[in-house]
This record gives structure tokens, C-alpha cells and sequence, in this order.
């Protein structure tokens, strides 16, 4: 992998002594990550997993957005659902599109391919190396 880097975003988060309780920042922007009840946390927020797939989601159709918004397509709405299974050699993401406009066959093809050069989708089905700092 080429070593030069580029900042494209960055986060904090952080944990007290509550059960699981995250308070993720990245800019101007909080939102609280938590476990469910079921995994000892303190159903709070979002999960980790949930979280991952709504960055998905929302990158998905925020891109769809601006494809149709440039070809002026009439969506009123655009919907993803996700979810993420353990399979035998690692994990699968399911998505599932759907949208509520003007479209034909043709178009929803198209936008299939769209969906899939979001840059998460591109980051998540592509090469990464991950590194894990420690400072004290």
C-alpha cells in the first residue's frame, strides 16, 4: 500500500465508566455509540455494527441523491436498508434499495452501479490497512 496519506476524516471517541456508553465526535458533531442491553450495555445509542452500516447507508443514497439531482430525475425518496451477517470466511453486507419517483429499468440499473461507487462502499470492498497507535 502507498505510504503517502491524505486526511479524508477524522474522529474521537471517548469513554467514561458507563457501561458501554461512546461519545463519538468528528467536526462540529456528537452522537452517542452504546451496546444493547443483550451485550451488557446500556442501550443508549446506535451500536458499533449499526453505526458502520448507517455510514453505509447514508453515503450510499447521499451519492444516489446527487446523481439524480444532476441527471433531474423525479425521486421523491430513496431508501437503504442494510444488514451484516458473519459468514464462514469473514462478514457479508446486504443492501436493498428502493425508491419512490419516476423511474424506468434502465434507470434503476444505473443507479445500482452509482450505489456501489460510494466512497464508503468503494473504502469497505476495498484495500485497507489499519494501524492502532498507543499514547500514554
Amino acid at each position: 500500500m502507498n505510504t503517502e496519506k491524505r486526511l479524508v476524516a477524522k474522529a474521537t471517541t471517548t469513554i467514561g465508566r458507563s457501561q458501554y456508553q461512546t461519545i463519538a465526535n468528528s467536526g462540529n458533531h456528537s452522537i452517542i455509540v452504546d451496546e444493547p442491553a443483550e451485550l451488557n450495555g446500556s442501550d443508549t445509542g446506535m451500536g458499533p455494527y449499526g453505526l458502520l452500516l448507517s455510514s453505509l447507508g447514508s453515503c450510499t443514497i447521499i451519492t444516489l441523491r446527487m446523481y439524480i439531482e444532476r441527471k433531474m430525475w423525479v425521486v421523491d425518496e430513496i431508501k437503504a436498508e442494510l444488514e451484516i451477517y458473519a459468514v464462514n470466511d469473514g462478514h457479508l453486507i446486504e443492501t436493498s434499495l428502493s425508491f419512490k419517483g419516476d423511474l424506468i429499468a434502465k434507470q434503476v440499473e444505473r443507479l445500482l452501479q452509482v450505489a456501489e461507487a460510494c466512497p464508503i462502499h468503494k473504502l469497505l470492498a476495498g484495500n485497507i490497512a489499519m494501524k492502532t497507535l498507543v499514547s500514554l
